[in-house]
Order: structure tokens, then sequence, then C-alpha cells
């Protein structure tokens, strides 16, 4: 945890803030050794960054006086990820992982090698998605929280969804076999699209193309949902 991520209702009058929740406490404890006098980063959820003075810490709460909030977060990604639902272990660590990266739009996707009991995952809870972001945005030093959503059904995604996701982006279909390798170092609004473990069906490689998508691969090796997307992060920007 390298921000307290602070949510509005942890700041009270006269520039204090008040942490409660078991899991900040136990980290300020065990991993920081906070004690009082200690200044510490803080950030508040889709604001600003600064510095705050710990001045009181036990078993229920942690008290800070904050000082100049006025650092803005690190600069998004200018990329919308639009993910193949992976396996739900899987899912809460690609959500941390691309958090901490940057990006700030994310759309997980079905398609026809996504198991349908993973839409019945409890990590697809509003509060659990929170919980892995935050996650994310602690490890990177960030506060703006990503916008997640949820499309079901591949057929309505290509007809009614991905037309208008394609205004103004470069679309980019990370698969294997694909003609052209990833390219490096864009600065233009993208949209990536990752498949499932096993990748997208032909057909769905094929309604993607024909979408206006641009089919890129990463190599020979065939990697996990959650290496391939950091591989393809790291070297599109």
């Amino acid at each position: 945890m390298n921000l307290i991520l602070l949510a509005p209702d942890d700041i009270a009058h006269q520039g204090l803030a008040r942490v409660t929740d078991p899991r900040r406490l136990r980290h300020l404890r065990e991993v920081h050794r906070a004690a009082p006098g200690d200044r510490l980063t803080v950030g508040v959820v889709d604001g600003a960054i600064g510095r705050g003075e710990l001045l009181s810490l036990d078993a229920q709460a942690a008290t800070f006086a904050l000082e100049g909030l006025d650092q803005a977060p690190p600069p998004a990604l200018p990329v919308h990820l639009v993910l193949a639902l992976p396996r739900p272990r899987m899912l809460a660590r690609t959500l941390e992982h691309v958090t901490a990266l940057g990006v700030k739009r994310i759309t997980l996707l079905h398609t026809r090698r996504v198991e349908k009991s993973y839409w019945m995952s409890p990590e697809l809870e509003a509060e659990k998605i929170r919980q892995h972001l935050v996650l994310g945005l602690e490890q990177a030093r960030d506060t703006r929280l990503p916008e997640v959503t949820l499309a079901r059904g591949f057929r309505p995604f290509v007809e009614d969804t991905l037309p208008g996701l394609l205004e103004g982006r470069r679309s980019l279909l990370a698969h294997p076999g694909m003609p052209a390798a990833c390219p490096r170092g864009l600065d233009e609004p993208t949209l990536l699209l990752v498949g499932p473990e096993g990748g997208f069906i032909p057909w769905e490689v094929e309604r993607l193309l024909a979408a206006g998508c641009e089919g890129i691969h990463l190599g020979p090796r065939i990697l996990r949902v959650e290496t391939a997307v950091t591989a393809l992060l790291a070297r599109l920007f």
C-alpha cells in the first residue's frame, strides 16, 4: 500500500481523515509499522494526492491531519481494455494489475470459451470489483477509479456497442496467429481486445476483424491472460 486512499466519507472537518476498515489498519500497523508523527502519502478517491500526518493509531481507527492535497494522480493510459471474462481468481489479479498500470476503462466480455458459471462469481459483485481496483490504485499511487462495464453477450457487443467504441480509436485485436506484431510506443486513443484462455473462436475473430479491428500478436508463445494483458500494455504504451 504505497498510498493511503481515502474515500470522501473518510474525511472529517478541519482537514482530518479517519480510517477504520481492518485491512488498511492492519497494513499501517504490520507493514508500514506506522506511529503517530509519521507522514504518509495519502490521496482522495478521484481527487488529489498529498501527505498526511498520523495523529493516532489503534485497533479501531487511524486519524490523519491532511497536508497539501495538491498533486495530480499519474496520467492514465489512453486505452479502453475489452477483456474476455477470465476465471474468477485470474480476474482479481488482472483487475489489480491493469489498474496499477493506468487503465481507466475496462469492459468484461462474454465469449464462446468463457464458462457461463464465471458470470455467477462473487468476484463480479460491484464491491468486490471495487476492492481489486482500490488495491491497484494503492500500489501505483493513483486515485482515479477505473470504470468497469459488463458485456454478457458477444453478438450484442459487436453489433451495438463496438461501433461506438471504434470511433476515434485505433482498435487492436490481440490474438495468436494474427499477421502483425504488437506495435510499440502508441500515444493515440486505443481499444485493446484480449480473448479468454484458449483465445477467441474463429467466428469471433472474423466478426471483430470485419468490424474494423486490427489483428496483432505477441509472438509464438501462448501466454496466460494476466501475463498477456500486462505484456501488451507495457509494449503498447
